[in-house]
């Protein structure tokens, strides 16, 4: 009887995969990350309330900013414009951090990265930025922008070099359970994206805001 049991269990769970497109519905990860997504879109909510108070008192862009949310696993899209007018996120996209002593564009830390302000680190920087200058990238398309460390966690971002610019190792698509190919420090983007941010960041009259957080 037993056995039974166990045989019609199998047949019943291997039926239910089948019916959901192979992918397991007991265990399954998705649930979590679909939870995760929506306590996350609190916090992201959350944070772009208070960065359109800083928008506004120090005359940044009040129609858009970009949110980076570093305690999502690097596989996840964790780039966020966010239309400040409308409160909410209008696009998103993959973004890598900083390798540290780990293997530069591997992805060793894409579920743990940690942050640093200091020269040759290696390591991204918490805080918020100005978008600075536009200008010529060795890296994707060639373009990047200067970021000006506005705190004191990345007030050293000029020094190390830390710019925003496209790299053709990053992908347009999700890829958890995997990470983001990380390099020393810069926010890098794919090429496709960089594309579609590039003009709002050209165009903008006023500095844009950009807040790294985890």
């Amino acid at each position: 009887m037993k056995s039974f049991f166990y045989f019609f269990f199998s047949v019943l769970t291997l039926a239910c995969q089948k019916e959901n497109g192979g992918k397991p519905i007991f265990g399954s990860t998705d649930s979590a990350i679909v939870s995760k997504s929506k306590i996350d879109t609190l916090k992201t909510n959350k944070k772009a309330e208070e960065a359109l108070g800083f928008c506004k008192a120090h005359n940044f862009n009040t129609d858009f900013c970009i949110l980076i949310d570093m305690s999502l696993h690097s596989g996840l899209k964790r780039f966020f414009i966010y239309d400040l007018k409308k409160n909410e996120i209008s696009k998103e996209y993959l973004v890598g951090h900083g390798c540290g002593t780990s293997s530069w564009s591997e992805d060793s830390t894409k579920d743990n990265p940690t942050f640093s302000n200091e020269d040759n680190s290696h390591l991204s920087s918490l805080g918020k930025y100005k978008i600075g200058a536009r200008g010529y990238s060795n890296w994707g398309v060639h373009v990047k922008y200067l970021m000006h460390g506005l705190e004191e966690t990345n007030n050293n971002a000029l020094k190390r070099i830390i710019v925003f610019h496209s790299w053709e190792k990053m992908s347009d698509d999700e890829v958890f359970p995997k990470g983001s190919p990380e390099g020393w420090g810069c926010p890098t983007v794919s090429n496709n994206a960089f594309k579609e941010i590039d003009p709002l960041l050209k165009n903008s009259k006023k500095p844009v805001l950009m807040w790294i957080y985890n």
